[in-house]
């Protein structure tokens, strides 16, 4: 059989995300925008990874987090990525694409694919990145049953379900907490409170929302959140971070540097890529022609 690099683990074999929560260290969530970063997370040493809206639809499409991409498009993709890694994965949902039958539709179809988390955000459509600017946001009420709508759907109740709000950019850190309330009280797994701007504003959340499961973003490169050690933020009360850019931009910048060099007639530097066999071994190539050495016509 290939290596464990070259086909994935089946869903059931994957530790469950609740159990990720259970350690004392925060748990790290770089974002994967397509299968071979996936894999590379996996071989990295992290717990877990995410699959975020901003890096799928930049990396995938070339299009800005704007409500572009929808439910039938994402769920391919991500049908790509997780099948390339061993990993749990959190998934992000947006708004769960729409009223509660989308957000019925969303939870089951991403559950089939084998995603361990999802997170469904209360911000109104057109749904965009919560970094970017002012937002508007939808009824507690109109959220709260979204949280009730995505539990019920779900088959297992190892799939950890998290609400996302983004009441900080449409308000304050106050509203952000009310809501964070709200949801957590309506049954949510985890609450994932988005835009905050310092380490007060982490301390503060997490003393409210003390023994609820927290998600926050550090958005590197160019997000509200200042850098802040993971450990930090999990002192003040995060047990999840998300880095939604950390390694969507640095490869950007690796592209655009390979093709300038290209361009200049020039070889590329051994220290900047790798070789053929490393690239081999990451796509799991020797349990491939194990396949073919042991089944194939000879």
């Amino acid at each position: 059989m290939p290596q464990s690099e070259g086909l994935a683990l089946s869903p059931a074999s994957r530790p469950t995300w609740r159990s990720l929560l259970d350690g004392d260290r925060p748990l790290l969530l770089p974002a994967a925008h397509d299968a071979l970063t996936a894999r590379l997370i996996a071989r990295a040493g992290f717990q877990a990874y995410q699959v975020g809206g901003f890096a799928l639809a930049g990396a995938r499409w070339a299009y800005p987090d704007i409500d572009l991409i929808h439910f039938y498009e994402e769920n391919e993709a991500i049908r790509q990525v997780i099948s390339a890694s061993h990993l749990p994965v959190l998934v992000d949902a947006g708004d769960g694409f729409g009223d509660v039958k989308h957000v019925t539709r969303t939870v089951r179809g991403y559950e089939e694919l084998g995603v361990s988390a999802v997170f469904i955000e209360d911000q109104q459509s057109p749904v965009s990145c919560g970094q970017m600017g002012r937002k508007a946001v939808v009824p507690v009420k109109e959220m709260v049953g979204k949280v009730k709508a995505a539990l019920a759907a779900r088959k297992s109740a190892d799939t950890f379900v998290i609400a996302r709000t983004d009441g900080r950019s449409a308000k304050d850190v106050t509203e952000s907490i009310r809501r964070a309330e709200a949801y957590r009280d309506a049954g949510a797994d985890g609450v994932y409170v988005e835009g905050l701007r310092s380490a007060s504003e982490l301390k503060r959340v997490g003393r409210a929302l003390r023994g609820t499961p927290l998600a926050t973003t550090l958005m590197e490169g160019g997000g509200q959140l200042p850098w802040l050690p993971p450990e930090e933020i999990h002192g003040y009360g995060f047990q999840m971070i998300l880095y939604p850019t950390t390694v969507l931009f640095q490869a950007t910048r690796a592209i655009e540097r390979a093709l300038t060099v290209l361009k200049g007639g020039r070889p590329m530097a051994p220290g900047h890529a790798v070789g053929l066999d490393t690239f081999e071994g990451i796509v799991g190539l020797p349990g491939w022609q194990q396949v073919e050495e042991q089944f194939g016509v000879r």
